[in-house]
């Protein structure tokens, strides 16, 4: 049985190779499709994977509750609005004392402003924080050290800068003891944090964060030195907002008790907060969503480079009914020789297995480098087209295909299974013609 197959398979590729060319054509149909769904599956595993990176880093057994600001609130002319809103210290007792399950809850005030060294001035986002906001936020030092409660305790002038806060204002020398100028206040520079990719934005409730313009205070030295009221000065008027908390995270004991604790945070909130003025991320919910989200998308792809594979289908088809035009006097004769239907059918067959099977493994191995393609494109526009660079996402700029395992055993048994079914019409039709007939075709 093995060497007939074997036999088969050898008479298929000599008779596939009379018309090389043709044949090559016809598997680029099924190379194309089989290297587009190998392609967009790692594209989408890719971009799925840092999505789901960044989620994870939120943590597993966190509840994000954040301040966000009012829609309606703003100015009007010349008159001034004190505009009251977000979250409390009394949120932040409520949610610590009612719900058992938090293990600690970090708060977090935030604000842009401008900080100064020697004549050196650059934006930056200023953070008052506790000492375990370095590990909630999973934060790595370069040099020296994060917060500590003492500072807290002491409303220290003390601050931990970004990487790029460090580069843009200590070029030339050590930012360890050096002093910055924040606000109408000098804050002594205890350390600096690794670089840290930016955090792209999560659906509606959760902006994205550059980590690596940050600096670091201690929250007690923030609300005494700046207080909780922002004022800024929009046309028309002055604009000033009062904000006690920014951000409160809440780390809970145990991972199933996640969904139940923020429901329970959710009801605190509603009851205390006429207005929706801050919103609740449970990264646990958004893993799971993340996951659904990126099944549906592989199906998607899949499906749509299914199209390709279905095209290169019919391009066999249409290949493999010349080839039976053509060769109708050979079929005769073989059929005259005694050879059976069957032996026909198989024949075909085998010619059409071939086909597809070697399209398909050489889509495999072009599937293959679309790491390599995307490095090179990323390599290009970085080099030669700067401007480009800068103003492409962080997805794509830090996008690194991930080759699924099982979108290759897909490709290429979808090629086989296409190429066999659209190569049965043709070999049915070699083997229903009528032997006399076909030995009197010229």
């Amino acid at each position: 049985m093995l060497s007939y197959v074997l036999r088969t398979l050898k008479l298929g590729v000599k008779s596939l190779s009379l018309h090389a060319l043709r044949s090559s054509l016809a598997m680029i149909g099924i190379l194309i499709g089989v290297m587009a769904v190998i392609w967009l599956v790692a594209l989408g595993e890719g971009v799925s994977d840092q999505a789901q990176k960044q989620i994870e880093q939120l943590g597993a057994r966190n509840i994000i509750i954040k301040s966000v600001k009012p829609s309606a609130s703003g100015t009007s002319g010349d008159r001034v609005f004190v505009t009251i809103y977000g979250l409390t210290d009394a949120d932040y007792d409520r949610l610590v004392e009612t719900i058992p399950t938090v293990e600690r809850a970090v708060p977090m005030r935030e604000l842009s402003t401008v900080v100064r060294h020697e004549g050196r001035d650059m934006g930056a986002q200023l953070v008052g924080c506790v000492a375990d906001y370095y590990q909630i936020n999973h934060l790595d030092m370069a040099q020296g050290k994060f917060l500590e409660q003492r500072h807290e305790i002491d409303k220290a002038t003390v601050c931990v800068v970004a990487a790029d806060v460090a580069v843009e204002l200590f070029p030339l020398e050590n930012p360890i003891g050096q002093r910055l100028l924040i606000d109408q206040d000098f804050y002594t520079v205890i350390g600096v944090t690794e670089s840290r990719e930016s955090s792209a934005s999560i659906g509606g409730s959760l902006a994205g964060r550059e980590y690596n313009r940050d600096i670091y205070i201690p929250v007690t030295t923030f609300r005494t030195r700046l207080g909780d009221e922002l004022t800024t000065s929009p046309s028309g008027g002055v604009d000033r907002e009062l904000v006690e908390i920014s951000q409160i995270t809440l780390t809970i004991d145990d991972v199933e008790s996640v969904e139940e604790s923020a429901a329970v945070a959710r009801i605190l909130l509603e009851k205390f907060h006429t207005e929706a003025d801050y919103s609740i991320v449970v990264p646990k919910e958004l893993l799971r969503q993340a996951e659904v989200l990126r099944a549906m998308f592989n199906v998607l792809l899949v499906l749509i480079a299914g199209i390709s594979l279905l095209v290169g289908g019919i391009g066999i088809m249409n290949i493999m009914l010349a080839t039976v035009t053509e060769r109708t006097r050979e079929i005769g004769v073989r059929r005259a020789l005694g050879a059976r239907r069957s032996d026909i059918i198989t024949q075909f067959l085998a010619e059409t297995v071939v086909l597809t099977g070697t399209g398909g493994l050489t889509g495999v191995a072009f599937g293959f480098l679309c790491g390599p393609a995307v490095s090179g494109v990323q390599y290009i526009i970085r080099e030669f087209m700067p401007k480009v660079w800068t103003t492409l996402p962080p997805a794509i700029q830090n996008l690194e295909p991930l080759v699924a395992p099982w979108s290759v055993g897909v490709a290429f048994s979808i090629s086989v299974i296409v190429g066999v079914l659209f190569g049965l019409y043709p070999a049915r039709r070699a083997a229903m013609m009528d032997p006399i007939e076909a030995l009197r075709h010229e």
